[in-house]
């Protein structure tokens, strides 16, 4: 596998308003994300952890799916039927054994980029660690690197799917997939059993989250929302739907007490943007919303 990143992002910010094609990969099938997210990028229990440890817990967000396919009857667990999905805000989500499942992935804010070598900047929502200048991951040289960032497209390789290389290829032109054979050292894509508290987490208590479809769908979560599935996720047990409570009221007291740069840049950029596909002009420079709040530099090209 080789790829050719320079000048793209693909697979770091959402682009579909800059795409002649509908992009919905995503979103097909029974479950479709409640957010409206482009290329979530979901850690693992040990990631999350990681972001917890390193005081980024402001950098992590949820993601859950509407369960269409059992929406008249969601409400709670069916006898018979483990994955039956459940109620929040009248909304059918997906779950497992009546608890709701959800990946961790990191937050976005609308940055103002160029990417596929483009003369001028639009707002587009960005991954929180893309820098918007240099279109390099701030976190690519630290340990807190996401697997699935640094094998990507691996996976979709590995499983013979399109990869976002070649959808920016189909609408940009130019080579980003340079060679497409699998590599041979991916951890690979986690399915089945052995995902459940690894990277597709369940949430104890859907009580706990009235107010959440509603928040995500607005585009509202609050840093308690963040919070709470951040360690839940934390306190999961790999292989089954076990949550260790001393570790998560430990881990929320974390998620809760972060205040990194990245909080902080995304109200920022928030307030200075304007709408997905605009043009960015007189756009603030990364280092005043960003790098003078302490986010790292990028490696370089």
């Amino acid at each position: 596998m080789e790829v050719n990143c320079e000048g793209c992002a693909g697979c770091c910010l959402d682009w579909r308003t800059l795409a002649d094609t509908d992009l919905d990969h995503e979103r097909r099938g029974p479950y479709e994300p409640i957010d409206d997210e482009y290329n979530l990028v979901a850690l693992t229990r040990d990631e999350v952890r990681a972001f917890l440890d390193a005081g980024l817990g402001d950098a992590l967000r949820p993601r859950l799916w509407y369960d269409w396919e059992r929406a008249d009857g969601a409400g709670g667990a069916v006898d018979g039927d483990r994955d039956a999905g459940v109620r929040i805000d009248g909304a059918p989500v997906a779950a497992v054994r009546g608890r709701p499942a959800f990946f961790v992935g990191l937050r976005r804010a609308p940055k103002p980029v160029a990417p596929f070598d483009r003369d001028a900047a639009t707002w587009l929502p960005t991954c929180v660690f893309l820098d918007p200048e240099t279109l390099q991951c701030r976190m690519h040289d630290s340990g807190r690197y996401p697997s699935e960032c640094a094998e990507f497209p691996g996976h979709s390789l590995t499983l013979d799917v399109e990869t976002e290389c070649e959808r920016v290829e189909g609408e940009f032109g130019g080579e980003r997939l340079l060679d497409g054979d699998p590599p041979d050292d991916t951890t690979g894509p986690l399915f089945g059993p052995q995902a459940l508290g690894q990277k597709v987490f369940v949430h104890p208590d859907p009580e706990r989250l009235d107010g959440v479809v509603d928040r995500t769908v607005a585009g509202d979560l609050t840093a308690e929302d963040r919070a709470e599935f951040a360690a839940v996720a934390a306190a999961s047990t790999p292989g089954s739907t076990a949550v260790n409570d001393d570790a998560y009221e430990r881990a929320c007291d974390v998620a809760l007490d972060a205040d990194s740069w990245v909080g902080e840049a995304v109200s920022d950029w928030r307030e200075r943007a304007g709408g997905p596909g605009e043009r960015a002009t007189d756009a603030p420079l990364a280092d005043r919303v960003e790098r003078d709040r302490g986010a790292p530099d990028t490696p370089g090209w």
